[in-house]
């Protein structure tokens, strides 16, 4: 797959929902930086001219955004929208919408494996 900033929601297709089977199915959607992308839920493509605006901000500053959007179809639930940068380019901006309303988000950060903890013996085997 060649992936460039002018790539189509029909060309991107294949590459976001492989995203979308790699979190269980929660909604996915991407777009590049100069077309319009897709929007997918329960393992089909319901539009392949989709932009959001959370999308448009990722797009335009190239930061992770964990946030709410105020309008759109995912209006009022938490969505993470990652750029996709290469040679300090934002070619994409891809997102995934927390339909559980942040229990998915919250089983991510319960699930993260623990650094490794070095033993303390200086108080005693028992303390």
């Amino acid at each position: 797959m060649n992936l460039t900033t002018s790539s189509t929601g029909n060309e991107i297709a294949p590459m976001a929902l492989a995203i979308h089977e790699l979190v269980n199915r929660l909604p996915t959607t991407m777009r590049t930086k100069n077309s319009l992308g897709v929007r997918i839920e329960e393992g089909k493509v319901l539009d392949n001219d989709y932009t959001g605006p959370i999308l448009e901000k990722v797009l335009n500053d190239g930061k992770i955004y964990k946030e709410t959007p105020d309008e759109g179809p995912y209006k009022g639930t938490p969505v993470f929208v990652v750029p996709l940068i290469e040679n300090d380019e934002v070619i994409a901006a891809i997102g995934v919408v927390d339909t559980t309303q942040g229990i998915y988000s919250d089983i991510m950060h319960l699930t993260r494996r623990p650094e490794k903890i070095e033993p303390d013996n200086s108080k005693g085997e028992f303390y």
